[in-house]
C-alpha cells in the first residue's frame, strides 16, 4: 500500500521492490542532493497477538525511541532476503515465512527513507536484543503509549485497524 508522506516525494523514483538499490541520491526541486535509503521493518507477533518493538540503543540517532525491528536493504539484496537477514542479526530469530504489508516513504531533511514493512508469519527462536537494544512485546492497541518513531506512524495506524 504506497503512501505519500509529504508532497515533495511525488517526483522521486521508487526503488525496485524486486531488488535492493542500497543508498542512492536524487536531486530535490531546490537542486540539492537527497539521499534515499531503503529499509525493511518486521512485524513479529507472539501467540497472544502482541507485536515486538525495539528501543534504539544509546549512541544511535534517536536513541531511546521505539521502532519495529529491521534495517537497511543491502545493494543487490531483495527486501525479503533483507528482512530475513536483519531479524537474525538484530533479534536472533529465524524467519520462515513473511508477507509484505506496506511500502511508503518517510521524508527527512536531506534524505528519504523508504520503509518496506513485512508481517512475519512464521518464525522460530527467542527474540533478544543482539544490538544492545531493549525489546518489548506490546498489544497493538497500546503502541501509542510508547515513544514510537514518527516514521513508523503508518504501521501503528495499520495495526490499529487489524
Amino acid at each position: 500500500m504506497p503512501m505519500r508522506v509529504r508532497q515533495e516525494i511525488q517526483a522521486l523514483p521508487r526503488p525496485d521492490l524486486n531488488r535492493g538499490p542500497g543508498a542512492f541520491f536524487v536531486m530535490t526541486k531546490a537542486g540539492s542532493p537527497m539521499q534515499e535509503i531503503w529499509v525493511v521493518a518486521g512485524l513479529v507477533f507472539d501467540a497472544s497477538g502482541r507485536v515486538l518493538i525495539a528501543q534504539r540503543p544509546s549512541g544511535k540517532v534517536l536513541a531511546g525511541r521505539w521502532e519495529f525491528p529491521g534495517g537497511k536493504v543491502a545493494a543487490d539484496e531483495t527486501a525479503h532476503a533483507a528482512i530475513v537477514r536483519e531479524l537474525k542479526e538484530e533479534i536472533g530469530i529465524e524467519v520462515g515465512d513473511a508477507e509484505r504489508l506496506m511500502y511508503y516513504a518517510a521524508v527527512y531533511p536531506g534524505r528519504t527513507i523508504w520503509l518496506d514493512v513485512w508481517v512475519i508469519k512464521d518464525w522460530s527462536g527467542e527474540p533478544q536484543g543482539l544490538d544492545a537494544q531493549a525489546l518489548e512485546w506490546v498489544e497493538p492497541s497500546r503502541l501509542s503509549e510508547h515513544d514510537i518513531l514518527e516514521a513508523d506512524a503508518p504501521i501503528v495506524a495499520a495495526l490499529s485497524r487489524r
